[in-house]
């Protein structure tokens, strides 16, 4: 998600100049409305795709499996059993731990078909952890018996 704000920075920023240089063709001058105006446009149009995103995907974790759901007017949904889970790795950009989300990368066993990754998520590192003490905890509940 960080990426998708930061290039439409851009995106509004490019659009912003094109604008002001089209406005002043005509009169040679800048006309300040259109430039906002078109500003504005883009960061509509980024402001609600970005939303959109969000609202389309969905994150679970329970002690028996990981789900990722995505989709707005129908639903996609993976699952992997969390003893099938292997490792499980946070990763932050520097744009995001600013923002204070980040990655969770979750490899599987084989055989399970889909990787699992958890994208722009609050504190991916206490994610990792808490999945990571799950697994263990699960492991030598195995050991025991």
């Amino acid at each position: 998600m960080p990426a998708l704000y930061v290039k439409g920075v851009f995106t509004a920023l490019l659009v912003g100049v094109i604008a002001g240089v089209a406005s002043s063709i005509p009169s040679g001058r800048v006309h300040d409305g259109v430039v906002i105006a078109a500003v504005f446009v883009v960061f509509v149009v980024v402001s609600l795709r970005g939303y959109t995103r969000r609202m389309r995907t969905t994150y679970t974790i329970t002690d028996r499996r990981l789900t990722i759901g995505t989709g707005l007017l129908y639903r996609n949904l993976h699952e992997a059993r969390l003893e099938h889970v292997q490792n499980v790795n946070a990763r932050q950009t520097i744009l995001e731990r600013l923002l204070g989300v980040g990655t969770v990368h979750f490899d599987t066993a084989a055989g399970v078909g889909y990787g699992f990754t958890f994208r722009g998520v609050s504190d991916p590192g206490e994610i990792a952890r808490t999945v990571d003490d799950v697994l263990c905890h699960h492991r030598r509940l195995r050991l025991r018996l």
